[in-house]
């Protein structure tokens, strides 16, 4: 039968893989009966693995790799290393062989292999890593979260292009709501580039639902789908809202555990506190994307187990089946039309 989708996996990137990667794959792999995977890593390693994931070996062709990258490898390094796994797992998508590229590996040599294998999309100066962020109501997009340190306003009203679209092809929001993060909601605050960013949104007739400024605390009570902001920001709310994620499972743990008394109302409260776990379980969420490329680039948590590496790999593949890029690109030429047409009605 001929498969619909290929992915491109990195079988070598990340804390525990390979074994995390062929785990990830049998969870994913049970659930997606239209997929095939071309699977890049050392064969030495993988084929004992294989042999006892017989779901994953039927769906899987090994290429084998003699190098890989490490995590203490700079990019400068990494781009040299171009027989390793990384490398030719994000080579597939740009030869057309696979669809979208998953890996866990080294998030700077990721990148930069992206760029330079994928290039970026026409309007595009940067690329943007967007993640997926529980919320009170639902999980938003935050980009951008680490790609980039600082972003102009004209590179911010990019993200928010990028982001509108994303957030309907992951999360089928018709009309996503855009707030750019900033020190307060009021239309004077904050620093000369977002208060440009967000004056190039409105002026941009692209109609995007752009709700203004929003803070910190918008971000976890899910004020808006999708928060732009640069990624020196980006990067610190999201390591702090890790942080504060196991504080206050520790917390619990403890307050659960104190006493007699406590423990048995955790019994009595189990069902609810189940359910408590799994919207905090990181797994649910692992997977961001490099947005602004010209293909699918998806880079898993480093030290993910099997459940948030299939979350990655399901990630990849419904962003590989939904037109975002066609959208994003569309968004993109009308703004450059535009301010063309600007500049020579002012010439």
């Amino acid at each position: 039968m001929v498969q619909s989708l290929v992915l491109s996996v990195d079988a070598m990137g990340g804390d525990s893989a390979p074994g995390i990667v062929i785990e990830g794959l049998d969870q994913f792999l049970a659930t997606q009966k239209d997929v095939s995977v071309i699977l890049h890593g050392h064969e030495g390693h993988l084929e004992p693995l294989l042999a006892d994931a017989p779901r994953v070996a039927e769906a899987a062709s090994l290429r084998h790799c003699e190098d890989q990258i490490t995590m203490s490898d700079k990019p400068s390094q990494a781009l040299r290393k171009r027989s390793s796994s990384m490398w030719k797992t994000i080579e597939s998508v740009r030869d057309g062989e696979a669809q979208a590229s998953i890996s866990a590996g080294n998030t700077g040599a990721l990148m930069a292999m992206s760029m330079m294998l994928l290039r970026r999309m026409d309007g595009v100066h940067r690329p943007a890593m967007a993640a997926l962020w529980p919320t009170q109501r639902g999980r938003i997009v935050v980009l951008d979260v680490g790609a980039n340190l600082e972003a102009d306003g004209n590179q911010l009203m990019t993200y928010a292009i990028m982001g509108e679209a994303y957030a309907r092809a992951i999360r089928g929001v018709e009309r996503p709501s855009i707030g750019i993060l900033n020190v307060g909601s009021e239309e004077q605050k904050g620093h000369e580039e977002v208060r440009r960013a967000a004056e190039l949104i409105k002026s941009s007739g692209l109609d995007l639902n752009y709700s203004g400024f929003v803070e910190g605390n918008d971000i976890s009570e899910g004020t808006v789908d999708v928060v732009v902001t640069d990624g020196f920001s980006g990067n610190i709310a999201l390591k702090t809202a890790e942080g504060t994620a196991r504080l206050v499972a520790a917390f619990v743990r403890e307050a659960l555990t104190s006493s007699p008394l406590a423990k048995a109302g955790a019994l009595m409260a189990s069902g609810g506190l189940r359910q408590l776990r799994v919207r905090m379980d990181p797994s649910s969420v692992n997977g961001g994307v490099l947005l602004g490329l010209n293909g699918v680039s998806v880079k898993s948590h480093g030290g993910t187990d099997a459940k948030g590496f299939a979350t990655a790999l399901k990630l990849a593949a419904d962003l590989a089946r939904s037109d975002f890029k066609t959208e994003v690109a569309a968004s993109l030429a009308r703004v450059q039309a535009a301010r063309q047409d600007a500049s020579e009605s002012a010439a």
